[in-house]
């Protein structure tokens, strides 16, 4: 008997100590135990773009092709939640991880051929999940009660929860409370009813036969959830609304993909899963529509594509994109952003040569310009219409793109004129100066459609180069100013309006406060116009990707009424500029541009830059006698009857012939009496001014048959200009003819006479290819 107790309490601390090391062993793993990620190595998400007020714009399927969204559980409405938990696991609030009693009723079931309903907890589907096991044996149960417990270990409950309402699937390829919200329901998990929730939370159970995209399955769904409703407390308001057990998902469709060129850039330039954006999906969808209004009705004259981009000039920021007509056509192709294209932009560049001469004290906004036949070296431009309109004011001459005079004040810019201008504008240009010339003022070098909306952006704003922005953030540092306050004010000043040109310009009358410029590329590839209403910039291409050419590509007639088609669409804020303290406003005369004078029969009030606009008291009116009974003009009133005075206007002889050429008759003053020109008639302290060549100018001359055009305009009543190199005299011309001198290599100063003794002279350097 001492035998047996003695071997009794033996084998006791026998099991004590075994027990005590196991318990011991366990205690030790448990807090030993490795921590795993809560979701699968190299889970993919879906890549999503949001406008600037958070709305979807859109969504691409996970690497692995599902449409997974990761959500906080914070960012799932509560009504979720608890369907889910009531559905799934109504005790995983209390369990470790494993529920034993529901593990020993499932067993019980199995065994006695009953079922009593499965024994997985929430947290055992997350193990599932996360490591993909195979549950459907004893071996992988066990394992996966052991991950649910080592996710218990490390991970709090409501991290275990929302890890499994982004894992679970929702049918199809869609996993994830996030993703099935937005693709069933239409709006993100935190916005689901009570009803929405109850329906998606059945889904998981059975995803391949509950499957909201497809109407067979829709019934399943509905009795699912009815009868997960029928486990709700009796006075639960969702068990008492008599429409709850019978609500269907109604999905809204295909997965959004608005904007798909601007998207596609956003998700090019950063890697992140979700992205915020400036883009305005109203004011997208808004120029979309206009365009492809329009583009159906230009396709019979072979226009078949467009482009725009709305920016908000004061921030840069982009509000709408549209890179072609449409993006799934590939008849166009559609798919090329062609808002990243170089193309010649015409004459949409002139209104900062015009911004440059204005800053520079060139011209001001009614100086009188010359638009008549002009060779510029080897550069020989013509007008649109390959005809001239001879004298005309700055404001008309930019309005109505007039290349000559924009290639005349282009060529007398300094400081590296428009070339420089565009570099500070962040515009790139593959060749020097030299490799434009004077080109560069209609078109000749491509640009983007990105970075001329950039250069106009900064017109409308503060005159500073910053890049465009595609997603909200601080505003970027000022960069190199283009131009200043006040040049800026007087240009947009002049691009405003245009109904007063003609009736070919009324479309300008659907939006009067409009400053707008249009630019049509040699060969009638490209038709551009761009727009400045208050703080936005808007630009619009038209023309065909493949650069073929079509006659109808004429910007003024197909792209500028587009242009104020959509602004009048986008109804903008029109905010009033403010006056930059520099610009002052007189009375002029508008014929000579001028200060009015005495004489001036016409007047109107217009905008200078206090101390570097050119101004001057017009001489152009002038009151002279009169001989009624002759018809000829007299020096002075000698007492004679029938003396009358009159009113004529004197333009200089380069100006009145090319009058003559345009076909605009002026009246000319009377013949002088005698021969005699009167005193009157003849301004004795103005010398003749050259236009040609430029003081300080350097010119590379060729052989021997290459000439320079001597050009001076000089005053009324003039007859003969005589020309002389270094005292060496070269020849006379007519007031309105050129003078073509053979230069040498040196130092030259070129010296211009009048038949009245009044001179000019310039210096230049004259070099050798």
């Amino acid at each position: 008997m001492r035998n047996i107790w003695q071997t009794f309490l033996t084998w006791r601390r026998r099991i004590t100590y075994s027990a005590a090391a196991l318990l011991l062993l366990a205690l030790l793993g448990w807090i030993f135990l490795p921590k795993p990620e809560l979701y699968p190595e190299g889970l993919g998400w879906s890549r999503q773009v949001r406008d600037r007020h958070g709305t979807l714009l859109h969504l691409s399927p996970a690497p692995d092709g599902r449409y997974r969204l990761h959500a906080s559980l914070g960012e799932i409405h509560p009504a979720l939640i608890r369907a889910t938990l009531q559905k799934e696991d109504r005790y995983y609030r209390w369990h470790p991880g494993v529920n034993p009693i529901a593990l020993l009723r499932a067993t019980w079931g199995n065994l006695t051929g009953h079922s009593a309903g499965g024994a997985s907890t929430l947290t055992m589907q997350v193990a599932r999940l996360r490591w993909q096991l195979e549950t459907r044996g004893p071996g992988g149960k066990l394992v996966q009660m052991f991950r649910a417990l080592q996710l218990e270990r490390h991970y709090t409950k409501d991290q275990i929860l929302e890890a499994y309402l982004n894992l679970a699937p929702y049918g199809g390829n869609v996993e994830g409370a996030g993703a099935a919200a937005l693709l069933w329901c239409g709006h993100p998990p935190s916005d689901l009813t009570e009803r929405e929730a109850f329906a998606l939370s059945v889904i998981p159970q059975s995803p391949a036969t509950r499957h909201p995209g497809r109407p067979a399955d829709r019934a399943r769904i509905a009795a699912a959830q009815a009868r997960l409703i029928a486990t709700l407390d009796p006075q639960d308001p969702l068990r008492q609304d008599p429409l709850a057990a019978s609500f269907t998902l109604e999905p809204p469709g295909e997965p959004p993909h608005f904007a798909p060129h601007f998207c596609r850039r956003m998700m090019y330039a950063d890697p992140a899963d979700s992205l915020a954006t400036t883009l305005d999906l109203r004011l997208q969808q808004t120029l979309e529509r206009g365009i492809r209004e329009r583009l159906d009705r230009s396709a019979e004259i072979g226009i078949n594509n467009a482009c725009a981009v709305l920016v908000h000039a004061p921030s840069r920021q982009v509000l709408a994109y549209i890179g072609s007509g449409d993006y799934h056509d590939r008849s166009i192709p559609g798919m090329v952003d062609g808002l990243r294209a170089k193309r010649s932009p015409g004459s949409a560049l002139k209104p900062f040569v015009y911004g440059l001469a204005l800053e520079q004290g060139i011209i001001h906004p009614r100086s009188l310009l010359v638009d008549g036949p002009m060779v510029f070296g080897d550069y020989n431009p013509e007008n649109f219409e390959r005809e001239f309109m001879g004298p005309i004011n700055a404001r008309e001459a930019l309005l109505r793109s007039r290349n000559i005079p924009a290639v005349d004040l282009a060529r007398r810019l300094s400081g590296g004129g428009l070339y420089a201008l565009m570099q500070r504008g962040g515009v790139q240009l593959n060749h020097p100066p030299s490799y434009y010339g004077l080109s560069l003022t209609l078109g000749g070098a491509s640009v983007t459609p990105l970075e001329l909306v950039t250069l106009y952006a900064s017109l409308a704003d503060d005159g500073r180069y910053r890049p465009l922005s595609f997603q909200p953030g601080p505003l970027l540092a000022p960069g190199p100013i283009l131009l200043d306050d006040a040049s800026r004010y007087l240009v947009l000043e002049m691009l405003s309006g245009g109904s007063d040109l003609g009736p070919e310009y009324g479309f300008t009358s659907r939006c009067p406060g409009v400053s707008w410029k249009t630019g049509t590329s040699h060969g009638f590839r490209d038709a551009w116009a761009v727009g400045v209403q208050g703080e936005y910039v808007l630009l619009v291409w038209m023309g065909n990707f493949s650069g073929r050419g079509n006659n109808a590509l004429v910007a003024r007639r197909c792209a500028a009424p587009l242009l104020f088609d959509l602004l009048a669409r986008l109804d903008l804020p029109d905010q009033p500029r403010p006056l930059p303290p520099s610009v002052v406003s007189a009375e002029i005369c508008p014929q000579s541009g001028c200060l009015s004078g005495q004489h001036c029969p016409h007047r109107r009030y217009s905008h200078f830059i206090s101390g570097v606009s050119p101004i001057r008291v017009c001489d152009l009116h002038r009151e002279i006698l009169v001989d009624a009974t002759t018809g000829l003009r007299v020096t002075h009133d000698d007492g004679r009857p029938n003396l009358r005075r009159e009113c004529y206007e004197f333009w200089p002889p380069d100006l009145l012939e090319l009058f003559r050429k345009a076909g605009v008759p002026r009246r000319e003053p009377p013949s002088p009496e005698n021969g005699v020109a009167s005193v009157d008639g003849l301004d004795p302290g103005t010398a003749p001014e050259i236009t040609s060549p430029l003081s300080g100018r350097i010119y590379l001359a060729g052989d021997e048959r290459e000439s320079i055009a001597l050009q001076a305009k000089p005053a009324a009543g003039v007859t003969r200009l005589y020309w002389f190199c270094d005292e060496a005299f070269l020849g006379s011309t007519a007031p309105s003819t050129d003078f073509a001198w053979l230069p040498t290599c040196g130092r030259r100063t070129l010296r211009v006479v009048d038949d009245h003794g009044r001179g000019a002279s310039v210096a230049i350097t004259v070099r050798s290819r």
